[in-house]
């Protein structure tokens, strides 16, 4: 029989009360660490030395340069939360998807508050679609490494 049949039994040693909590914050630690980074090389490098007004004026430079390179960063930052969420927390789909999402939906709700007097519809919009495609993408993209 293993510890797992047991009602209320840890899966570790470790594991208390408060263990899926833990997993959770460690989990979105890791996925705002990803993030800070990420956005920091793209305002870096993107903002500073490859988006031009002329380019920003198109919809297509805003997308090339504003919204694919969000989707990467949100998308990262979704994957390495997922990543670090640890057994056996990962197994339940909510918590896991907690896990994996809340990062970038938070970026997400934070951007959209600091931006909001500023933002037209198409940035409303793209945002919005950039965040859901990259939880997406990051949640696939871990879920593809547990099945291989």
């Amino acid at each position: 029989m293993t510890r797992y049949t047991y009602p209320g039994a840890p899966a570790r040693r470790d594991d208390g009360r408060g263990a899926a909590i833990f997993a959770l914050a460690r989990a979105w630690a890791a996925g705002i660490i990803v993030l800070i980074v990420t956005e920091y090389v793209q305002a870096t490098v993107v903002y500073e030395h490859v988006a031009t007004p002329g380019r920003m004026e198109t919809f297509g430079g805003r997308m090339l340069l504003i919204h694919l390179p969000n989707v990467v960063c949100l998308a990262l930052a979704a994957w390495a939360a997922a990543r670090l969420h640890r057994e056996p927390f990962r197994h339940s789909l909510p918590q896991h998807l907690a896990a994996a999402i809340c990062v970038p939906i938070v970026a997400q709700l934070l951007n959209m508050a600091v931006q909001w007097e500023e933002m037209a519809a198409e940035g409303l919009f793209m945002s919005n679609v950039v965040a859901a495609v990259a939880c997406v993408a990051g949640y696939a993209a871990d879920r593809l490494q547990d099945d291989a």
